[in-house]
């Protein structure tokens, strides 16, 4: 599928995506498919922008995902509105998955999802029967201990009512950072080449080791995710001593900041390569100045498979390189020579090396503005794949799509007489991830700064005596932090919600390092806390502005108007 698509669709199942924070572009498609007369069912904890424009929301408690899913599943199956032809021709497993699921009856979880089994059964009955209907997820489906298993629940829906391989169809995992998609196109993992080409494979490795004229491990490195682990455990096999970080801020981003601190702090040697200074750099014992994204050429994937061309605009100014320069002087540093004198050099090697890029040309690229992956052929008719599993076909073996069917269980970390409030991460509008480019813009500084704001329902708020835009503590077992409660009838009574931009209101200071086993990503939207009142809101408001001035500073930035 393709994000143009959306707009055509007959029916969006939007879950755990919040496009207007996350996406406002890709939003506007959501609101030009209403406009168009598409349905549109959000699923999410808190009355999120789409939700306003709803025929349905589901306003599921955080952590109960794959029981509405499995129980929209239930619903399908029991009313007969799978298309069973799809199913028999196209699939395996469906025997087993219905076994599974046949438990998760709308009545049995309504209590825990907090949605009424006429709801979910509406809603089932809704996506199952308009011949069009698209599932967007984002971090709200991925970011908890379970995510691949929803995932997988997710994409369940689509097979068993054939709605893949065809317009306006299918599940569209809607990336939560820029290039998320390229990245891991370019073999930014563990355990696959370029083109998502196994490190276990002989044939594959060996192709690679013939190519780069180098001997390749096949054992699959280590996640993201997992390096404090590794760093501060001294007895680890694993042990890690040379940590090099590439457009990634940890120290703001990942989960148990407290924990990463220890382990940037403890860790032998720290490159940080990056456009601009950020919190992970304090830690640094090299720093790399890279240029921008209007600074360079490159190629970029976009969520829906699509490879579009970077171009330069501008002439960097400083003592900064591109990227790929800096990895290249770097390597010959080392003993082996890279000479690539271009972004289309490099390219060229890439989609010479995986089949499914092969026919991706630059001059092609170049022509038609994006070409979609997989491109087998370098013949100028072969302009990519639209429609990832068109006549049925997937990425199996066999060609047939498999059942993945899975229990449900919960949070690891749950609300206890302690920290009685969930807690959960979203998305700033005005601020882009970590901020390291939004941050240094004054404009967006001036729309919204530190410390940020804690979103609460309103009881909570009068319950803990708390006001509108008062400086709050918020803790957990792994650390605190101070913002301003936001009173808000958006969110649920017992759980809280923060962006996660910002430095004094650094909510990951609370967020807990539970990974899914899969694909080890941390349990961002839940956790437990509580929020406790600072009754000296003078000493609060001159001890956030003293700490930014401070951070600014060891950070090379100007404190002239710290806080806004």
């Amino acid at each position: 599928m393709g994000v143009h698509e959306i707009e055509d669709a007959a029916l969006l199942f939007v879950f755990g995506y919040n496009g207007a924070d996350s996406h406002p572009i890709v939003a506007r498609r959501i609101v030009r498919a209403k406009q168009k007369g598409a349905k549109i069912i959000c699923c999410d904890p808190r009355r999120i922008e789409t939700a306003r424009i709803a025929d349905m929301h589901l306003q599921l408690k955080g952590g109960t995902n794959l029981l509405l899913v499995n129980a929209i599943a239930n619903v399908i199956l029991e009313e007969g509105l799978c298309d069973y032809d799809f199913i028999q021709k196209n699939t395996h497993g469906f025997d087993e998955f219905v076994e599974t699921v046949k438990k998760y009856t709308p009545e049995s979880v309504e209590e825990q999802v907090q949605v009424s089994a006429e709801d979910i059964r509406k809603a089932a009955r809704m996506y199952a029967t308009s011949g069009r209907s698209m599932i967007l997820y984002g971090m709200g489906v991925c970011q908890f201990g379970q995510a691949v298993d929803v995932v997988k629940g997710l994409a369940n829906l689509a097979i068993m009512t054939g709605s893949f391989g065809r317009p306006s169809v299918g599940i569209g995992p809607v990336r939560g950072q820029n290039n998320v998609q390229g990245a891991c196109d370019m073999g930014a993992l563990p355990n696959v080449y370029p083109g998502y080409q196994s490190v276990t494979d002989d044939k594959v490795r060996e192709k690679f080791e013939k190519a780069w004229g180098v001997k390749l491990s096949p054992t699959p490195g280590i996640t993201l995710t997992t390096v404090p682990h590794h760093v501060l455990h001294e007895e680890d096999p694993k042990k890690i001593h040379a940590y090099y970080i590439m457009g990634e801020d940890p120290a703001q981003s990942d989960p148990d900041l407290a924990e990463v601190r220890e382990s940037l702090e403890k860790c032998d040697f720290v490159v940080l390569q990056d456009i601009y200074m950020n919190k992970t750099g304090q830690y640094a014992d090299v720093i790399l100045p890279a240029t921008g994204w209007c600074e360079h050429d490159a190629v970029y994937s976009c969520c829906d498979r699509g490879f579009q061309k970077v171009r330069k605009l501008i002439e960097p100014s400083g003592d900064v390189k591109t990227d790929w320069d800096i990895i290249q002087s770097i390597s010959a540093a080392m003993g082996y020579p890279m000479n690539y004198k271009n972004t289309i050099q490099i390219w060229n090697e890439v989609i010479e090396l995986c089949p499914g890029f092969y026919g991706a040309t630059d001059e092609k690229i170049e022509k038609n503005v994006c070409v979609q992956w997989p491109c087998r052929s370098k013949e100028e008719h072969d302009t990519g794949t639209v429609f990832l599993h068109r006549d049925g076909k997937f990425a199996h073996p066999d060609g047939k799509a498999k059942f993945a069917a899975t229990d449900w269980r919960p949070p690891q970390e749950l609300e206890n007489e302690e920290y009685p409030l969930s807690f959960s991460t979203v998305r700033e509008v005005g601020h882009y991830s970590v901020r390291t480019m939004s941050g240094n813009c004054r404009t967006l500084r001036n729309l919204e700064d530190e410390p940020g704001w804690i979103q609460m329902n309103p009881e909570d708020c009068q319950e803990l005596d708390l006001k509108h835009g008062e400086l709050v503590k918020v803790l957990s077992k792994r650390g605190y932090c101070i913002t301003r409660c936001l009173p808000t009838d958006r969110v649920k009574k017992g759980a809280t919600y923060m962006t996660y931009q910002w430095w004094i209101g650094a909510c990951n200071e609370l967020t807990i390092g539970n990974l899914d086993p899969i694909s080890k990503t941390p349990e961002y939207k839940y956790c437990a806390c509580r929020v406790e009142k600072i009754k000296d809101q003078v000493w609060a408001e001159k001890h956030i502005r003293e700490e930014y001035e401070q951070i600014r500073s060891n950070m090379g930035i100007k404190v002239k108007g710290a806080v806004a």
